[in-house]
């Protein structure tokens, strides 16, 4: 058996096509989608991260733009900025580059940010929100993962799905819409007693630990969905996921690649949130 490889990239240029008519439709009613990126610092990872959601923003016909702050920017400063887009009407979506620089407060900044902007869905409003599945937005990484799910028709309800990790970002937002979906979830971490015997129960495995080729194909269930949400850079400069996708794909029914996976998916539910956001105003 070799799996069957859910192309991210692909599936976010089609859902990028029908983003850019919704916006332009919007545009003619005077209300073209607009998301403002605040980055602090000068890390490289995020600033590839920025110039890659900008870039795909304007392509889809998105009013996109960035705000820097320099690595010393205080937490009251960049607070002033988020005040400040709140209150912009022809901005729709707000987004805080993470990290920030240490001194600045993360959670004040995710936090500042008013919950029907908040498109990166990280606001403790839109994250509670996930339980009674009444949220404005879901966090990005995880909507993309239901998008790929749907893509391949890949049955949820009453599946088995395992979840490793379990960070507010990819983690736990993603076991919840799992369950929303119909699926049964375990929620696996690094305290896991004997974390193979629970991976190779599950229909739909999805990864999210942060370790390089961390699951091996004696973890994973013969005809398995396996989701690599993981991008780690080796040693050699190459890109890894947290699947040792050569080994796996022989295992697995379907599995993402990594780079060209989740990574292209995560920045196409960027656009659908900041396009929702843009609709709600267009309909107020």
């Amino acid at each position: 058996m070799t799996a069957k490889i859910i192309d991210g990239t692909a599936l976010a240029q089609r859902l990028r096509a029908q983003f850019h008519a919704q916006a332009e439709a919007l545009a003619a009613r005077g209300h073209r989608p607009g998301l403002t990126v605040i980055i602090a610092g000068d890390n490289p990872a995020s600033r590839v991260y920025v110039r890659n959601k900008v870039k795909a923003c304007n392509e889809a016909g998105f009013d996109s733009r960035h705000i820097e702050f320099p690595a010393e920017v205080s937490t009251e400063t960049l607070l002033a900025e988020v005040a400040r887009l709140n209150a912009d009407p022809a901005v729709h979506g707000i987004l805080v580059q993470l990290p920030l620089p240490a001194q600045v407060d993360s959670g004040r900044a995710t936090a500042a940010i008013v919950p029907h902007k908040d498109v990166d869905g990280f606001h403790v409003a839109n994250l509670g929100g996930l339980v009674n599945g009444k949220a404005d937005f879901a966090p990005c990484t995880p909507a993309g993962v239901m998008e790929m799910l749907a893509s391949e028709s890949i049955a949820i309800e009453g599946r088995h799905a395992v979840v490793i990790g379990r960070s507010n970002i990819v983690g736990k937002p993603m076991a919840l819409l799992l369950l929303q979906a119909g699926a049964t979830v375990t929620i696996c971490h690094s305290k896991t007693v004997d974390l193979p015997a629970i991976t190779r129960q599950a229909d739909i495995l999805v990864a999210a630990v942060g370790k390089p080729k961390f699951v091996t194909a004696n973890m994973v269930k013969p005809g398995a969905c396996v989701i690599d949400v993981g991008i780690n850079r080796l040693e050699t400069g190459k890109l890894a996921g947290d699947v040792d996708f050569e080994a796996v794909k022989e295992v697995a029914g379907w599995i993402t690649p990594v780079p060209g996976g989740v990574g292209p998916m995560t920045i196409a539910m960027l656009l659908a949130n900041t396009l929702k956001a843009a609709g709600r105003t267009a309909q107020s």
